[in-house]
């Protein structure tokens, strides 16, 4: 069975249990819960307990670009036991894949949204989704925690701090770039070569692209915590801004 359909299994189980009420009576009793790991520190335990079952290799490992709030913790733990187990490419892809089946299931991403649901249901619906799945144990591990510690809700953010560490690891450098319409081909290509010698050498700048009229023109950047607004939109209301302000006439 796919990840897909096991996450909609699941979404199904969880829509009709709300709040105090909820309870996964779908769950099949044959079902062997597995023993509920320790409460551990999310960002030095959780480090530990991702490791588990798998070959570690004894070194110190730095995170490529700082994280921070709890997300980057989350995410840099992960990273950093990934890295020891020399599994950081499959944890990666798991993940990817996770996110993907729990954006197709509306009502799994309320399940683990909700504030409500029992820290024992939590474990219960990760642990069937474990055993239905070829996770590698860190994965396994790392949802474990997050659901043990109420975290299941900041997935999605952080998987999006994980990536950003796996891209840096790699030298490369998401960044999105709005415009009105489609970039040309040959345009694309010249803004690359900008950004790269911005960067410096050794990195390389993945695009993702996003189409969205209202900025009237121009282009909006975004990469790593910098913007660059070369809008239209953006240049108009600076003009308006001077339009209003008052003229000193005197110094003129």
């Amino acid at each position: 069975m796919s990840l897909s359909r096991i996450v909609l299994r699941r979404a199904y189980a969880s829509a009709a249990m709300r709040r105090s009420s909820w309870a996964y009576s779908n769950i099949s009793s044959s079902t062997k819960p597995n023993s509920a790991p320790a409460s551990i520190s999310p960002l030095f335990g959780v480090a530990r307990s991702y490791s588990a079952g798998s070959q570690v290799k004894e070194t110190h490992v730095m995170v490529p670009i700082p994280m921070y709030g709890v997300a980057g913790n989350y995410a840099s733990a992960l990273y950093v036991s990934a890295v020891k187990a020399n599994m950081l490419d499959r944890v990666e892809s798991e993940l990817k894949t996770l996110m993907e089946a729990v954006n197709n299931s509306p009502n799994f991403r309320i399940f683990i949204k909700d504030l409500s649901v029992p820290r024992d249901t939590r474990l219960k619906a990760v642990r069937e989704i474990f055993e239905e799945s070829s996770f590698s144990d860190i994965t396994k591990n790392f949802l474990a925690v997050a659901a043990e510690l109420g975290r299941l809700r900041q997935l999605e953010s952080i998987v999006k701090a994980f990536m950003r560490l796996t891209l840096a690891h790699k030298g490369e450098v998401h960044a999105v770039v709005t415009t009105v319409i489609p970039l040309p081909a040959e345009e694309e290509k010249d803004l690359k070569q900008v950004l790269g010698k911005i960067l410096g050498p050794g990195k390389t700048v993945k695009f993702e692209e996003k189409i969205d009229p209202s900025i009237l023109g121009g282009l909006i950047i975004d990469f790593e915590d910098k913007r660059f607004d070369i809008s239209i939109k953006t240049r108009a209301a600076k003009m308006e801004r001077l339009l209003y302000e008052p003229v000193d006439f005197l110094n003129l």
